[in-house]
């Protein structure tokens, strides 16, 4: 397929998991019903986000794949006939969890999956603390749509990372992410936080040229309930263009529902005259294994 209509879906989440899996299914079939054949939820959409505390008592929320998550996202995913990209706190064993994107197909089955491959620990984003690192690598998953190469939050700051998605095939990539500021961060500090979010996510589609949507939460999260002090998410979702246009982009503080065409085909035509992937000197790239050339 050539063309189709993707979709994404940016909201703000409660402690009522219940509430926030209908949140998510209504914006997925709010966006189906504007045509949508793939739809895109943020990171750790069935909750708030957990790690800006280390508490044990969380480790209490992930489940399985397949499990609970699965049965309702798979079903949905067949009732809608579309493509949905949906974020796990995957239980793999005891003591072992990663954060994990799961793609359906059309059909309800499961594509494939995607397991978080950088895993940060700043004041806020103590995820070293819940997730293991991935082991599936930088591969696209198979859709019937195309081959989706998903990231997830820090992984999109990486060009390594959107780079190996594209040279394995990847024609879309898709990020799931929950980023904001911080309460107390000065207003100049989160425009320049934004800015630079946005500047990445674009450099990564016209290095590769490939669209890019990205779907993040919005609203405040306390650091714990009795808290003033946690993350301000700051949404500003966005599905763009090859050549780091945007096709769309959401607001910075609302529920909101996003669509746009995606044009696989344009790969094509953008790369024939920005062909960065044939001047590539990858005989000089050595240093790049190293951790630091000193």
């Amino acid at each position: 397929m050539r063309r189709f209509i993707a979709g994404l879906v940016q909201q703000s989440c409660t402690t009522d998991r219940n509430a926030n899996i209908e949140k998510s299914a209504v914006g997925i079939l709010e966006a189906v019903s504007r045509g949508a054949e793939l739809v895109l939820l943020q990171e750790l959409h069935p909750g708030p986000y957990f790690c800006q505390t280390e508490d044990p008592a969380h480790f209490d929320l992930a489940e399985p794949i397949p499990g609970p998550s699965c049965e309702v996202f798979g079903g949905l995913a067949k009732e809608a006939g579309a493509v949905i990209v949906v974020s796990v706190f995957e239980r793999r064993a005891p003591g072992l969890y990663h954060n994990t994107a799961v793609v359906f197909d059309k059909d309800g089955s499961l594509a494939g999956k995607y397991r978080k491959m950088h895993i940060p620990d700043d004041p806020g984003y103590y995820e070293k603390y819940y997730f293991t690192p991935g082991d599936l690598g930088f591969r696209p998953v198979e859709t019937s749509l195309g081959r989706l190469g998903v990231l997830i939050c820090w992984d999109q700051w990486y060009p390594e990372a959107a780079r190996l998605m594209a040279l394995s095939g990847a024609q879309l990539l898709v990020c799931p992410t929950s980023i904001g500021w911080h309460t107390g961060e000065p207003e100049g500090e989160r425009k320049l936080m934004l800015d630079a979010w946005m500047t990445i996510q674009r450099s990564h589609a016209v290095a590769n040229g490939l669209p890019v949507m990205c779907a993040n939460r919005v609203g405040f999260e306390p650091a714990s309930e009795a808290s003033d002090q946690g993350i301000i998410f700051w949404g500003n979702s966005f599905i763009i263009g090859p050549q780091g246009e945007f096709l769309a982009r959401a607001s910075q503080d609302t529920d909101e529902v996003l669509t746009a065409q995606i044009d696989i085909a344009r790969t094509q035509a953008v790369r024939h005259n920005w062909p960065f992937l044939r001047d590539r000197r990858v005989d000089a790239y050595a240093d790049l294994l190293k951790l630091y050339r000193e």
